[in-house]
């Protein structure tokens, strides 16, 4: 009898619950509005993916590497309905795994230090921005950019993902970095002469950086041509530790190579002659003890190539060699300010010491609150055209204050503790690879944050830093694992 009231009591709260979300829906559907509609069905297929929260990671890693980067090229109208999207999508997944960490004691037991500090940044920015609020678009837009997809970095972590699923995972970011060719080439061939056409409507429009590949650009604005550059070069790191364990043939890996770096010389980016032999030093920096005869002669490739890359890209403007490389240093270095900005990426630190110093120290250690330094933030308002915001430093450092800055530091700090770790106790090849290439990663990180600010808004990139941080927590975990099983 107690059970046939029980079964009763069940279906009663069904029709109750139902009946309810369809008057519910009824309501979203007569406001007729898209974006009310589509948060309504997202809802709904949000539910449905809880259970399959590696349906979740693949769609974010489709939609953001994919879709979203191409689409203001083709459907512009569609690129920030997609982006928002693949947000909600991060969202539902950190959420996802927050509530397995803290139901489950053993994720606990398996978790790195670096991802603790990614934890308490992102708490710490959400309550110091709460505690500071300047306005609702400020600290729920900051964020949702800050923030969007490091649902990838605790899911990979703390969710149950195995080998034939990582296996998976290392396939499609090596297909990623394979198909950046075709479609940079196709961006040359068709965008640029467009772009070049156009860039006396639009001031300070570089018509070569809609070479981004896929990670993104539009037809009159920037591009994600540094991100692609930086991603490249981080998958070479990977290829190249591989074949120091034995992992690739060297035939292979001079076909991998060819393909992946070409998309350097089809676009201009300057930085890569900086950034291919920071990779390459701390790459082999152990070689340089043990093997230097090896080490030299890669070390002859790599200045050999980057010599190559710095001329293509000097050789492509229509400039004298000597007042390109005297423009460069100028906007970056020197009193120009980087495009239409009164700013560069080394002034931008300047003026936020010469701004927010020890005169106003809570702001100068708490900062002023998410999204305040962005756009039309509250900070942003008082510098009209400077661009406090060029570069995550700045940015971190408006927004957050030198606390969060030390704390998002501290994830990188660890990160490499834990790399370095995994690197000297692993026996595995393919550990110890993929440890010595996240090393390498993470140092062309830290110099990427002085350097733009995709890292905290270009969801393509957020998406690429978001993976190295959570395959490594898989990488330490599947490792402690194994010592555990001896």
């Amino acid at each position: 009898m107690s059970n046939e009231l029980g079964d009763q009591k069940v279906f009663y709260f069904i029709v109750l619950v139902s009946v309810l979300m369809a008057i519910l829906y009824g309501f979203f559907a007569v406001t007729a509005n898209p974006i009310i509609i589509g948060l309504a069905a997202a809802l709904i297929v949000g539910l449905v993916l809880l259970v399959k929260p590696s349906l979740i990671v693949w769609l974010i890693l489709l939609l953001s590497l994919l879709v979203t980067g191409l689409l203001p090229l083709y459907f512009d109208f569609l690129a920030t309905k997609a982006a928002w999207g693949v947000s909600l999508l991060g969202f539902l997944l950190m959420f996802i795994a927050l509530s397995r960490v803290a139901l489950s004691q053993n994720a606990q037991k398996f978790t790195p230090a670096f991802i603790w500090i990614a934890l308490a940044f992102m708490i710490y920015t959400l309550i110091n921005s709460l505690i500071q609020w300047n306005s609702f678009s400020d600290v729920v837009g900051g964020f949702k950019r800050y923030f969007q997809v490091w649902g990838l970095i605790f899911a990979l972590c703390w969710l149950v993902f195995d080998e034939h699923n990582m296996s998976h995972l290392r396939v499609f970011i090596v297909i990623i970095a394979l198909i950046q060719l075709p479609f940079a080439l196709y961006e040359r061939i068709v965008y640029v002469p467009i772009r070049e056409a156009q860039q006396y409507l639009y001031p300070g429009m570089i018509p070569l950086d809609v070479v981004g590949g896929t990670f993104g650009a539009s037809l009159t604005g920037g591009g994600a041509s540094g991100e692609m550059a930086t991603f490249l070069i981080m998958m070479l790191a990977f290829l190249l530790a591989r074949r120091m364990e034995g992992l690739v043939t060297t035939n292979k890996l001079i076909l991998l190579v060819l393909i992946i770096t070409a998309p350097l010389f089809v676009g201009e980016t300057k930085v890569v002659v900086i950034m291919l032999p920071l990779m390459f030093l701390v790459l082999y920096r152990r070689e340089m003890i043990k093997r230097l005869h090896y080490w030299l002669m890669g070390m002859i490739v790599v200045v050999s190539f980057t010599m190559a890359a710095g001329y293509t890209y000097l050789s492509q403007s229509d400039k004298a060699i000597e007042e390109v490389i005297d423009t460069t240093f100028n906007y970056n270095l020197y009193e120009h300010g980087h495009g239409g900005y009164h700013l560069n990426r080394t002034k931008v630190l300047t003026f936020w010491v010469d701004q927010q110093g020890f005169h106003d120290p809570i702001s100068f250690v708490f900062g002023n609150g998410l999204g305040s330094s962005h756009g039309g933030g509250y900070i942003a308002k008082h510098y009209p055209n400077h661009g406090i915001g060029l570069t995550a430093a700045s940015t971190l450092l408006w927004d957050t204050g030198v606390f969060g800055f030390c704390l998002f530091i501290a994830i990188f700090v660890l990160a490499w503790r834990c790399a370095d770790q995994l690197w000297r106790e692993s026996a595995e090849p393919t550990i110890r690879a993929d440890a010595a290439a996240i090393q390498a990663a993470l140092a062309l990180f830290v110099f990427y944050i002085f350097y733009r600010i995709g890292v905290l808004e270009i969801l393509s990139f957020q998406v690429i830093f978001a993976l190295l941080l959570g395959y490594l927590g898989w990488l330490h975990r599947r490792h402690v694992l194994m010592k555990s099983n001896k």
